[in-house]
């Protein structure tokens, strides 16, 4: 690796991500689509994917950088001199008839993408070797429909950056030439990374803010009575995952009442998890510690778009209690929603100042104090919310589409308790992905709080 280029310093929010990954706390993020490609495609599919991978390569120069000194408070990118494809995308057949269209109405679970996502999200990144890959699912039924899972680093990607990377792949497949141009060696492209989020933001604290966190991290933090937040922060970690889609005629159902009921659909989620989670926990539990992640790159300069691979994302928090939530009549508290899109309007006005993600400046061990330290005790947070949105439809039946979209995360370890991270693709269904660290939530609870959820959004009715 000292052979290598150096690129820049890794940034302080990209190292809250190089430090979890290198003590085995966070691995990875992934962003999986289904593409359909028309009749007019009639090599093998993988040399319109090795083309494809090509241009990503050629436009993100994140995916041709890696991390040196990752177990040192000094790490640093380097740049790979190539990429062997034939190392980072692997390709598998799906076994027949596991893909089902639909019962009932509901569109079955990708269960295929399941198993492999659950095994992905549980597989770290070794340098020198890339910090991504790809893994293609081939229906062996209709050679024309694949689903690639674009399987990453943290500190090399948020996740709207998995989506910039599907939407490149998929302008280089409409673009994709005769076979006899695809090759294996990509030779990296000489760009400069993109700058970190401390280079372009200067993601100002207020006085009261500082001092309220150093107080609660340094004097005094109680715990809030009768907060649920799983078991205590243990290790050694393993990921667990279920993927829960929708059906376009249901998003849209909701969507559309969210828009009466003046919310959006990721406030919704949030309630609606919490209720759900309440449901089946013991009633001493009464109140839920929930974040929610959302992208900085709206206030950020033009340079970075959401065509961009890199980490321009901060998180926020919403508190939830039992007597609010789920109150005793049974109502859906849609008041519950809208303050929860209050307080994400809220941060959004902030335009980055006072972000936790800011308080990184002040970690002098970021393994130590942001993971080692936490094992054995309360966990914080109860559940996350994630939503990276809509991919938009292609309309040009000439060209390659993308249809269902996966966005997923593996369990973290000192972070909530259960994750879920929603995105809707193409073809206008919404999927969640949830995930969970083995032991720290019952797999029986789980599936009873995606049950619930289910039950909550197919109850919701157009006005």
């Amino acid at each position: 690796m000292k052979s290598f280029e150096i690129l820049r310093p890794v940034g302080r929010l990209e190292q809250y991500s190089t430090s979890r990954h290198q003590v085995g706390f966070y691995l990875n993020v992934a962003v999986s689509a289904t593409y359909y490609l028309p009749d007019s495609f009639v090599f093998p599919v993988k040399d319109y994917v090795y083309q494809a991978c090509e241009a990503a390569i050629l436009e993100h120069p994140s995916l041709s950088a890696i991390v040196a000194d990752d177990h040192t408070q000094d790490p640093y990118f380097v740049r790979l001199p190539d990429i062997n494809l034939d190392q980072v995308v692997s390709f598998q057949d799906r076994k027949p008839g596991l893909l089902a269209a639909e019962t009932d109405g509901e569109p079955a679970p990708d269960l295929d993408l399941q198993t492999l996502l659950a095994t992905q999200h549980n597989t770290p990144f070794r340098a020198p070797n890339p910090f991504w890959r790809v893994c293609i699912l081939l229906n062996i039924e209709d050679e024309r429909q694949f689903t690639a899972a674009f399987v990453y680093h943290h500190a090399i990607g948020d996740g709207t950056s998995g989506k910039a990377f599907h939407q490149t792949f998929l302008r280089a497949l409409g673009a994709a030439e005769s076979p006899d141009q695809t090759k294996s060696i990509i030779k990296s492209p000489g760009l400069p990374l993109l700058p970190n989020i401390e280079l372009v933001h200067p993601m100002s604290l207020s006085l009261p803010y500082l001092a309220k966190k150093i107080f609660q991290a340094k004097i005094y933090s109680r715990r809030p009575t009768g907060l649920w937040t799983g078991s205590k922060v243990l290790i050694p970690s393993q990921t667990r995952l279920r993927l829960v889609p929708f059906s376009k005629l249901l998003v849209t159902t909701v969507r559309d009442r969210c828009r009466v009921e003046g919310t959006t659909i990721t406030a919704l989620l949030q309630t609606i998890v919490a209720r759900s989670i309440f449901a089946h926990i013991p009633p001493e539990f009464t109140l839920l510690a929930c974040t929610g992640a959302l992208s900085s790159r709206r206030w950020l300069p033009d340079v970075i778009t959401d065509e961009s691979m890199g980490v321009w994302v901060q998180d926020y928090e919403e508190t939830y209690s039992r007597a609010t939530v789920a109150p005793s009549d049974g109502s859906f508290p849609w008041e519950e929603a809208r303050r929860s899109r209050k307080t994400i309007q809220s941060v959004l006005k902030m335009e980055g100042k006072n972000a936790s993600t800011s308080l990184l400046q002040f970690v002098d061990d970021f393994q130590e104090e942001l993971c080692l330290s936490k094992v054995g005790k309360d966990r914080e947070k109860t559940f996350e919310v994630s939503n990276v949105g809509v991919l938009d439809p292609q309309l040009n039946s000439g060209l390659p589409s993308i249809k269902g979209m996966v966005f997923s995360q593996c369990a973290s370890v000192m972070g909530n308790a259960i994750e879920v991270s929603a995105v809707t693709g193409g073809d206008g269904c919404l999927v969640l992905a949830v995930s969970w660290q083995q032991g720290v939530v019952e797999a029986d609870l789980v599936n009873e709080v995606i049950e619930s959820t289910k039950q909550e959004l197919y109850s919701i009715d157009g006005v």
